[in-house]
């Protein structure tokens, strides 16, 4: 039976997470605003739950994500968390005036940067907002427009901040597979996040990323389980990987709602335990902007899926059946 406080060992540098990550894109205010108080209340669930990892990123809020997360987790004894954040952004003052995601924003724009100085950069100042001195996971962020220089350059640079002690793991952080499979194949990476590409909805990453990250010994973080919402709530306008959800995809969540209802499992249960059916990947990241939701979360990835769930979404060829070797 999976546990959500159940800590795995991650990456090859000795470092453990849960198996539920706190994922806090939306502590940036990601569509709509989250108030000071919900951000504490929030970290301090997670903590009191025994969830130990925090996902952030510069991006998230261009740094108000990174810098409430460093002010709820400075209150608690370093010992008792795993933080990740991400790098190839750098945040240059001043407002951006494009339109953005995100409603919380700290008075800084996001540029693309994956020089080895940018990187560089980015990291010391996600620090700075942080209120850390290292962080245990980095992640090269969305290289998909700029992948070689990522490798060439932006990979380099994080493998000296892991040989300095600055970072225990290094990663990519991407929502496309093939990037996963370049950099796995291509440098010596600890981890991988690869969200949205092995779901229920899904599973583009058996192809190639999962079974060579399997094989290089490669940790991946399952992110993105919902594909955007779509699975918890097909209906018309419903969104599936950032866009309207189309017929075909609003069919195929319907008939997985239909598989599974015998079962008295919910559609959120199954898409948080799904990525972790495969050996490959040690945890799972979901997005929260409230102690509630959290709580939530919690109650759907802890409870108990029957292994004939799996095996009937399987014969009804609503999921790729697994061959591990």
């Amino acid at each position: 039976m999976v546990q959500h406080s159940e800590q795995v060992s991650f990456g090859r540098g000795g470092l453990t997470v849960s198996r539920l990550g706190v994922g806090t894109a939306p502590l940036g205010g990601l569509f709509s605003s989250v108030a000071d108080a919900d951000v504490d209340e929030l970290i301090d669930r997670a903590l009191e739950k025994g969830l130990s990892y925090f996902d952030t990123a510069p991006f998230y809020g261009s740094g108000s994500s990174e810098r409430r997360i460093g002010k709820g987790l400075r209150k608690v004894p370093r010992s008792t968390f795993r933080i990740s954040t991400k790098v190839g952004r750098v945040l240059i003052p001043g407002a951006s005036t494009e339109p953005n995601e995100y409603v919380d924003l700290d008075p800084f724009t996001p540029v693309f940067d994956y020089s080895a100085s940018g990187i560089r950069r980015s990291f010391e100042s996600s620090l700075e907002r942080l209120g850390l001195d290292s962080v245990d996971v980095l992640y090269i962020h969305d290289p998909d427009d700029h992948l070689d220089q990522a490798i060439s350059e932006a990979y380099p640079e994080l493998d000296k901040m892991r040989q300095e002690g600055l970072v225990a793991s290094i990663g990519v952080g991407t929502n496309i597979a093939e990037i996963g499979t370049r950099f796995v194949r291509e440098t010596d990476i600890d981890v991988a996040l690869v969200a949205g590409r092995y779901t229920v909805l899904d599973q583009i990453g058996l192809a190639e990323f999962l079974p060579e990250a399997h094989r290089r010994n490669v940790s991946v973080l399952g992110a993105g389980v919902f594909n955007s919402g779509v699975l918890v709530n097909p209906v018309p306008g419903a969104t599936y990987n950032y866009a309207p959800a189309s017929e075909e995809i609003l069919q195929k969540t319907r008939a997985i709602h239909d598989a599974i209802a015998p079962f008295g499992v919910s559609a959120a249960t199954v898409g948080l335990q799904f990525p972790l059916r495969h050996p490959a990947v040690k945890a799972v990241l979901t997005g929260v902007r409230t102690a509630r939701e959290l709580d939530s979360n919690i109650r759907d990835f802890d409870a108990v899926v029957p292994a004939a769930l799996w095996e009937t979404l399987e014969a009804k060829g609503l999921i790729e059946p697994l061959d591990i070797p």
